[in-house]
């Protein structure tokens, strides 16, 4: 009974608990849930944040690639003197140092794109809060939020595509940039990675591109329009909005004058500034495309693509830029003077499509200090200069020449002109080569036969010689091509190309040594140390004196052959004209005392006949006397060197006979003609100066 009161008892004490209403026990339990559930949650939201921040983390990059600091950089391609020929890049980039920017550049950069960059740690909270006011009122993005260092860490460590996980490890790293780098350090970062249109990436490549000039010599005009390019670099170009780009200038000097970087007068004077836009590149940027792509062949081939499209080599090439600026004229002024003829001609519709070339070498050296491979590059790539092999027709004769002379022959030695025969392949018609006039002279000199280019005469010394030697003589001077070893070789058959016939001239012009040809000079990469240099090498491979009497006798064929309109020149000259039977090529190539040959082609890439006349004295000569005019025009006048072992002897002009002598036949027309010493005619014609020289299976009674 006692047990059975106590429960009646706690029975009425609960139910006065709970007319009160109070429930202890049960509210302690609901409180100790919630704040159970409360902890769980923070645990896991705090866990699930660091997992997914440590995720994040683990993600990013290392930042130590900003200290090595390797850009993608453009390849420059440099003349003799220093000017911009062309470039390489899939970056156009210059990478330049803060210390070589004008001193407006960061400061309008940073007035533009984030005025609190000195004074944030990687993230302006400010600017992002104000970002989202503006962009709130306007219902569009209309501003952006981001640091320069955060366009920093979006450029070199991330995509550009927009989302919120981007734009939070854009914000990590921004954060950890400040303290890795210094601002000095960030900002010229960003000053050279940042994209400015026009294909400029960075500030040194934007000044060249929009202005032709360093970055350091920019005005502060000039920097706040390249401060204003950033959010929308080619919209914003002066070269195509000069509008836009005026309006986004004015604001980066209001900007500037707000944060108290220059002086109202300063932004007044700047806004006055007349804006010179140059945008062709710095230091009158040289075209000459076909030197370019004989480089871009070079550096490709040797180093590859990544270092020369990514590398930032500085390719010096032996190119004059004066003279290349001549050579480009030259062609292009003799073309228009060969379709002008052509226009005058009575039943001719013009003549459209002519191509030419030109070539100038240093002859002691081999460097090329000019080369025109075409008449318009952006038509056709293909270079004449080099890569056409075209036949030399009479430009080849002096090679002939010159091994006659070392094979015994003089500048008198008689030659007869006369028709003659030649079984060249047995069953078929025998070759009878014949004069361009269709005319024979008889017995003509050495000398009068190079002048007049009589083709006769000069199979005969081919015959004379021997084909192997003269093919082995060619070589000697140079010629790679194909050389076939038969007769009309000496009338030049072979297909050659416009370097290797100027060469070989060059040979002659440089007393007997034979140079190397040289394009590329030097090529240094971006930190300036020299990668591959080119020594001008040489090897004698003639005499001396055989160089001097065959350029006496091309001096000949300038005074009084086929080459007289380089007369004009008013110098001492030396050169050869060349014209294939059927006219469908045209050449001249000459030299100066010491100093320069030169090569000019003439045709159609199709091969076709140049026309009536059109020989290479009147379609070739032209544009070789156009480039040599300029080139020598602030040249003294000199002579071509006499070698030692050459002497002079009076002599009748026609036939090459002693004057003292007169056994054979007299002109009354004297010259003082030149011979290797030992082999000079003697004064009484005991030794006289040669034979006639016929075939050896001809008649020998016919032998004068």
């Amino acid at each position: 009974m006692k047990e059975i009161g106590s429960w009646m008892s706690d029975e009425k004490n609960q139910a006065a608990e709970v007319k009160k209403g109070r429930r202890p026990n049960k509210k302690k339990r609901e409180w100790s849930t919630l704040l159970l559930a409360v902890l769980v949650s923070i645990v896991v939201l705090v866990g699930a944040g660091l997992a997914f921040y440590f995720t994040i983390v683990f993600d990013l990059p290392r930042l130590t690639t900003l200290k090595d600091y390797q850009p993608y950089i453009t390849s420059e391609v440099y003349s003799d003197d220093e000017v911009l020929i062309g470039e390489f890049y899939i970056e156009k980039r210059t990478v330049v140092p803060l210390s070589q920017m004008s001193r407006f550049l960061p400061k309008a950069f940073i007035a533009a794109e984030d005025a609190r960059f000195f004074e944030h740690g990687g993230i302006d909270y400010w600017r992002i809060l104000g970002a989202a006011f503006r962009n709130i009122e306007a219902l569009d993005v209309v501003q952006g939020g981001s640091t320069i260092t955060q366009q920093i860490a979006k450029s070199f460590f991330l995509t550009p595509e927009r989302s919120y996980l981007r734009k939070i490890k854009e914000a990590i790293l921004a954060q950890r940039i400040e303290h890795y780098l210094t601002k000095n350090e960030i900002l010229f970062l960003y000053l050279n990675q940042i994209y400015l249109g026009e294909g400029a990436y960075g500030v040194g490549a934007a000044a060249a591109t929009y202005f032709g000039k360093p970055v350091q010599n920019l005005t502060l005009a000039e920097c706040a329009i390249l401060a204003g390019l950033p959010p929308s670099p080619n919209n914003l170009s002066p070269l195509r909005n000069p509008q836009k780009a005026r309006e986004r200038q004015l604001y980066v000097l209001n900007r500037m004058v707000e944060r108290k970087m220059i002086t109202p007068e300063q932004a007044k004077k700047a806004q006055a500034e007349e804006i010179r836009l140059r945008p062709r590149g710095p230091k009158e940027y040289l075209d000459a495309p076909f030197v370019v792509e004989q480089v871009r062949l070079h550096v490709e081939q040797k180093y590859g693509k990544d270092l020369l499209y990514k590398g930032g080599l500085k390719i010096y090439t032996t190119i004059n830029s004066r003279l290349q600026k001549a050579a480009q004229k030259a062609v292009e002024k003799g073309l228009e003077g060969f379709e002008s003829r052509g226009k005058k001609e009575e039943g001719r519709e013009g003549r459209e499509g002519i191509e030419g070339s030109l070539i100038a070498l240093e002859p002691q050296s081999g460097y090329i200090l000019a080369m025109v491979g075409g008449r318009d590059y952006s038509a056709s790539q293909f270079n004449r200069a080099i890569q056409a092999k075209r036949q030399a027709g009479s430009a080849f004769k002096p090679i002939v020449y010159a091994a006659a002379l070392d094979k015994g022959f003089t500048p008198a030695t008689l030659i007869v002109d006369e028709p003659f025969s030649y079984q060249d392949v047995p069953g078929k018609d025998p070759w009878q080569p014949q004069n361009f006039d269709r005319e024979f002279w008889g017995p003509i000199t050495v000398r009068k036969a190079l002048t007049f280019s009589r083709n006769v005469p000069t199979v005969r010394i081919a015959q004379s010689i021997g084909l192997d030697y003269l093919i082995s003589y060619a070589r000697n001077l140079g010629i790679r091509s194909k050389l076939e070893p038969n007769l009309s070789l000496a009338l030049g058959s072979a297909n050659v190309s416009l370097l290797e016939l100027t060469r070989a001239f060059g040979v002659f012009a440089a007393g007997g040594y034979r140079a190397d040809p040289v394009l590329i000079s030097q090529i240094q990469d971006r930190d300036g140390n020299v990668v591959e240099e080119t020594e001008p090498s040489s090897v004698e491979v003639v005499s001396p004196q055989t160089c001097y009497l065959i350029t006496s006798l091309l001096q000949n064929v300038i005074q009084e052959g086929t080459g007289q309109k380089a007369r004009a020149l008013g110098r001492p000259a030396a050169g050869k004209t060349g014209t294939t039977n059927d006219t469908r090529d045209a050449w001249f190539i000459g030299y100066l005392p010491q100093r320069m040959v030169a090569g000019a082609w003439v045709g159609y890439d199709i091969e076709k006949p140049l026309g009536n006349h059109e020989t290479g004295a009147v379609a070739a000569l032209p544009l070789w006397l156009e480039f040599m005019k300029e080139a020598v025009k602030d040249v003294p006048v000199d002579d071509f060197p006499v070698p030692d072992g050459i002497v002079f002897v009076k002599v009748d002009k026609e036939s090459g006979e002693p004057m003292q002598s007169m056994r054979w036949v007299k002109s009354g027309k004297v010259l003082f003609e030149c011979f290797k010493e030992g082999t000079e005619p003697s004064p009484d014609g005991s030794n006289p100066p040669s034979a006639a020289k016929r075939l050896p299976d001809e008649d020998p009674s016919k032998i004068r």
